[in-house]
């Protein structure tokens, strides 16, 4: 699905591919006109052309109205319903279903090769690779996929960044980080702190083995036992609590991946409003006008199927892809909101200082700059730092899904970070 920006195109033009993260899988191609390309992305199972564009960052919202903040200001856009078995895309064989990170990169690379090799106006312009939550996973292997089809003449295309939103880059990291959070911000208590703490270490141990399927098996655990303790804290912002559906859902559901496919949806219907209303949209006026959905074939939220596939990768880290990319100079950004607690930045700063990246010392001697919405300059909205092509935003007042929860600094942050090298 596309939408095309009918602003200036007087600037050499810049595209971005936006794709999906967390536990949801969304994926769409913004290519932008007057600062390059843009692909998007969220976590596995989650559709990109439903959910990432009405209920995130496309042109109209679910109930088809306009959306002030939409990234079309900024780039044209293509969703892409990815990996396979999500959205409207599926295939006629589950065994077929991506199970790994890398074949959904090895995919998304064909799809780039099908639109850009055939396409000298895309070509001349630099691609953005955007992310969120697992999407992040997906983006870093997608970006030496795609440098590796560039170097092997096989891609003609511009690799101007990557750009990671609240991404699920180090499931250790984010595990250990959650007890210290909540219990800084009160939310548990020296018992919960220590049952978290353990269960964390249990996962650490269970990763570093490569015993990642156990590993995912305790990360479920974990979040069991902090929403025990915390009565029932949302993973998706720590200042709000689960819906009492969820609630009900943790205490009769069976572990480790029956609940954790419905912490998303919750958040999103009962917080945001967002989700509902979407199925009958997608599956009536936009199926009709796509003209080439199968009849028999309807459009889900989330895809089962596409989670359970990939269970084997999910607690993978991939913090080498990331120092694999800043060694190759490719600018990597950086994205978090402050009230996540999934992806939350204190595990994400924890990563950052994992890398092996030889700029890491400098860039943490840099000071952080003010972010804020347009010329207002009355209210803080986040914080930026940069060292040579790697960039971190902090998005204050922000949860998991940084573009709904702060539209304006993320439309303006998307326009910096479409301006690299230097976007500051």
């Amino acid at each position: 699905m596309m939408g095309q920006n009918s602003g200036d195109t007087s600037k050499s033009g810049q595209r971005l591919i936006c794709s999906g993260g967390g536990i949801k899988a969304l994926t769409g191609l913004k290519i932008q006109q007057n600062h390059g390309q843009h692909f998007f992305g969220s976590k596995e199972g989650v559709s990109g052309v439903g959910f990432g564009n009405f209920g995130e960052i496309g042109p109209l919202n679910g109930n088809l109205e306009p959306r002030n903040a939409t990234w079309l200001c900024k780039a044209d856009l293509l969703f892409v319903d990815s990996p396979v078995g999500t959205g409207f895309s599926y295939t006629e064989d589950e065994s077929l279903m991506v199970k790994t990170d890398y074949e959904a990169a090895a995919d998304m690379t064909t799809l780039l090769m099908e639109l850009f090799n055939k396409n000298e106006t895309l070509q001349r312009s630099p691609l953005y690779i955007f992310a969120e939550s697992y999407g992040g996973k997906f983006a870093v292997t997608l970006g030496l996929t795609v440098l590796e089809s560039i170097d092997a003449g096989k891609l003609k295309l511009q690799l101007g960044g990557v750009a990671l939103g609240d991404s699920w880059i180090s499931p250790e990291d984010f595990m250990l980080s959650w007890g210290p959070l909540l219990k800084d911000v009160s939310r548990i208590d020296n018992n919960g702190l220590n049952s978290a703490n353990s269960l964390a270490l249990k996962a650490q141990k269970q990763i570093a083995e490569g015993k990642f399927k156990d590993a995912a098996d305790t990360w479920s655990e974990l979040e069991d036992a902090i929403g025990e303790s915390s009565n029932y804290v949302s993973f998706y912002n720590f200042m709000l609590d689960e819906g009492s559906n969820l609630v009900a859902r943790r205490k009769s559901t069976a572990r480790p991946i029956g609940l954790v496919r419905n912490v998303f949806a919750d958040y999103v219907t009962g917080s945001k409003g967002l989700i509902s209303g979407l199925s009958s949209l997608m599956n009536g006026p936009i199926k009709k006008k796509l003209k080439i959905i199968p009849e028999n074939l309807s459009w889900q939220s989330f895809s089962d199927p596409v989670f359970s596939a990939l269970n084997g990768d999910f607690m993978k880290p991939r913090i080498e892809e990331v120092d694999k990319l800043l060694a190759k100079a490719i600018n990597v950004t950086i994205y978090n909101g402050q009230l996540d607690l999934i992806c939350a930045t204190k595990g994400v700063e924890a990563w950052i200082n994992k890398l092996k990246w030889d700029g890491l010392k400098n860039f943490m001697l840099e000071d952080r700059r003010p972010l804020y919405c347009g010329l207002d300059a009355s209210v803080t909205k986040g914080f930026a730092a940069s060292y040579q092509n790697l960039f971190l935003y902090w998005i204050l007042g922000a949860g998991h899904m940084v573009p709904i929860d702060q539209p304006c600094v993320s439309l303006e942050m998307v326009g910096r970070v479409t301006q690299s090298p230097s976007a500051f």
